[in-house]
């Protein structure tokens, strides 16, 4: 097992309502949130980067009313442990798999965010008993057309700031005004974000931990699946979990067209685009998030 490190010692944000927990997975104890119910129907909730639990902050209530709603602390980031070699995305697939084996449930809906997503995807693939349903925001599937990915690679820009190692975690501990900066640039209203969220993942960002792991997802991304898929490897599985993916129409990272391709590689897969939005959805559209996930799930 590679060595745990240590998450952050920062006070918590507050919502009504929710309760902390832990979980030991795959040997790394990582933490989440709980909300609504015990014995309601589970949802859990992946972030993406560069956040963690708090980003569901307007979604987790609205689905908390009939909902057993579980944000989760993906490994490195905000009060969960991290480990070298955990932040690939087949780990953080094997990561979602074995905190339902640790908290004791055999399938839940996911919905789930930017890098959350790209490894739910993979998680679904692999593993469709477990996941009823999937939302998947702001984020391309595992079979994107070539032609696409090649006209739009240069939307991903920034992550060459982030991949290098240590390039990659000292911006984001030192230069917290990148970060803030990533999430402005992401939506299409700037005034969805408010000065102490900002503040919140910009400082959560500067944690050694997580800066490690947004740099590693980024270079894991690039050394691993980039190459996949050039050469396809995904072209081997089929996601059998009903799906959906809702997509902002101006979102500078992921835009709508990389979506197109996925239709042979699925048993049901749709996607919606949401007009006059960016790359944080559950920011932007909360309201819209959460109305979506409760028709997917009641299907």
């Amino acid at each position: 097992m590679s060595p745990q490190l240590n998450p952050s010692e920062r006070p918590m944000p507050e919502l009504p309502g929710v309760r902390h927990a832990y979980a030991e997975v795959r040997g790394l104890r990582l933490h989440y949130t709980e909300a609504g119910p015990a014995d309601a129907p589970p949802v859990l909730l992946v972030h993406g980067f560069p956040q963690h639990w708090y980003a569901w902050r307007h979604v987790l209530p609205l689905l908390s009313g009939d909902r057993r709603v579980i944000c989760l602390d993906m490994p490195g980031f905000g009060w969960s442990e991290g480990a070298p070699g955990r932040w690939s995305t087949a780990a953080r697939a094997a990561d979602l798999v074995g905190f339902l084996d640790a908290v004791d449930l055999a399938a839940v809906d996911l919905v789930a965010h930017d890098w959350g997503a790209w490894a739910g995807f993979l998680a679904c693939a692999e593993r469709p008993e477990r996941f009823r349903h999937f939302l998947a925001l702001n984020m391309v599937h595992l079979w994107p057309l070539r032609k696409n990915t090649l006209g739009t690679a240069w939307r991903f820009w920034y992550t060459v700031a982030l991949e290098w190692p240590p390039f990659g975690r000292a911006m984001l501990r030192h230069w917290p005004a990148f970060t803030r900066f990533l999430l402005r640039r992401g939506v299409a209203d700037r005034s969805v974000l408010h000065a102490a969220d900002l503040a919140e993942f910009a400082e959560a960002a500067r944690e050694p931990l997580a800066a490690l792991a947004g740099e590693s997802i980024h270079r894991a991304f690039v050394a691993h699946d980039i190459a996949a898929l050039r050469r396809k490897e995904f072209h081997g599985m089929r996601l059998r979990t009903p799906t959906l993916v809702l997509a902002g129409a101006v979102d500078p990272v992921i835009p709508p067209r990389l979506l197109e391709g996925g239709e042979d590689f699925c048993d049901d897969l749709r996607v919606e685009v949401v007009p006059d939005a960016g790359h944080f959805l559950p920011v932007e559209r909360p309201a819209l998030v959460a109305g979506c996930a409760k028709r997917l799930f009641g299907s």
